[in-house]
């Protein structure tokens, strides 16, 4: 017979029957009620039945309070060091900057960004760049840089390390797009260095984002590595170059002050022989005055003087003697030279024969050997 079939009194959702044994679930209402009895009891709560009043949630209520209170406090106490400064924003307001030490800033209502404004931050960069020359080259830098300004850090630019990253690729390319490459590769890199700096400060105080370029390093730039054996042949030519200037160099310092040192020797000797022939022409000059006047005061004593030595300068130094007759035509010769030389004891007849036998010849002779006619 079925359960829902008349006469019957079986419950199908397990209810009490009186008299019988209850089989079904248990009552969901009667498991909520025990387990709010429990609670009670264990917060204090009276044991007793529901005509004993609504359960007591106070003292849990009070514990979670300072327990949230305690949690709140503690969250909005920080640290701030030496070299550290932190901004404090209020409903998303700037509010004020805290120094070192001990703070204390309500959460949800502030924000509080503490930032290192001493200490020095690098970040290293690489890339392929393309000069003037329109070479390739591949060139390593490294930018140093602090903040100068926390307040403009942290609320002008949204992320002022990545806004300087991209500056300093923009400033970089710049710099090398103007410079041809073997400045780029060789002593150039010092002034690159430089304009990189100006121009990536004057980005960032554009910019506003507070941050103070200390430094641009500039290492060693390497060609791409498919050209960078000709690169390499191209720098050693250049040091070669550089070597045989110095060489060349070094041989100019020491021939230019020997030909200096030449050419100002004949300048003075030509100085010299100058005052010598002036002072020469000078005095003969003055020699020539004097004899004038002596020649107008005794001409013929004058004359005869000078021819005779005039014969004596000219004929000083010669082995022979001529002895020429006035009014005729005969010349007697004399060979000093070999009466000079042969011994008067050793052949006195020998000599004297020699001697007279030259004497008595004579020499044809249209003129006399020297004839000077002073005027």
């Amino acid at each position: 017979m079925a359960w829902n079939e008349p006469g019957k009194d079986k419950d199908p959702w397990g209810g009490r029957d009186s008299g019988k044994k209850n089989d079904g679930p248990p009552d969901l209402d009667e498991a909520f009620k025990k387990l709010q009895d429990k609670l009670n009891g264990m917060f204090g709560g009276g044991s007793g039945g529901r005509s004993s009043g609504g359960a007591n949630f106070g003292p849990l209520f009070a514990i979670a309070a300072v327990i949230a209170v305690v949690f709140y406090i503690g969250a909005g106490v920080y640290q701030v060091d030496a070299k550290e400064r932190a901004v404090v924003l209020k409903f998303g307001a700037f509010s004020e900057i805290k120094t070192e030490g001990l703070n204390w800033n309500a959460p949800l209502i502030t924000e509080v960004y503490i930032v290192n404004v001493t200490g020095e931050r690098q970040y290293p960069s690489r890339g392929l760049m393309l000069t003037e020359d329109e070479s390739i080259v591949e060139l390593p830098i490294t930018v140093q840089f602090n903040v100068s300004d926390v307040r403009a850090y942290v609320l002008n630019v949204k992320d002022p390390e990545t806004s300087l990253r991209h500056a300093t690729d923009s400033a970089v390319r710049h710099v090398i797009g103007s410079t041809e490459l073997n400045q780029v590769l060789s002593e150039g890199r010092q002034a690159i260095a430089a304009e990189v700096k100006q121009r990536l400060q004057t980005y960032m105080d554009s910019y506003g984002a507070g941050i103070q370029v200390i430094n641009v390093n500039i290492q060693d730039a390497r060609p791409p590595e498919e050209v960078r054996s000709a690169f390499d042949d191209v720098i050693r030519a250049k040091e070669d170059e550089a070597r045989l200037k110095n060489q060349a160099q070094a041989y100019a310092n020491g021939i230019i002050p020997e030909a200096r040192g030449s050419s100002q020797r004949i300048i003075e000797e030509a100085e010299a022989y100058k005052a010598e022939v002036i002072a020469r022409a000078e005095g003969e000059t003055d020699r020539f005055e004097n004899l004038l006047t002596e020649y107008k005061r005794a001409p013929e004593v004058t004359r005869q003087r000078l021819y005779i030595e005039t014969m004596e300068s000219v004929m000083k130094n010669s082995s022979k003697v001529m002895v020429d007759v006035e009014g005729g035509n005969n010349m007697l010769y004399l060979p000093l030279d070999r009466m000079g030389s042969r011994s008067p004891l050793a052949e006195p007849q020998a000599q004297t024969d020699s001697f007279n036998s030259r004497a008595n010849q004579t020499i044809e002779s249209p003129k006399p050997l020297v004839r000077r006619e002073v005027r």
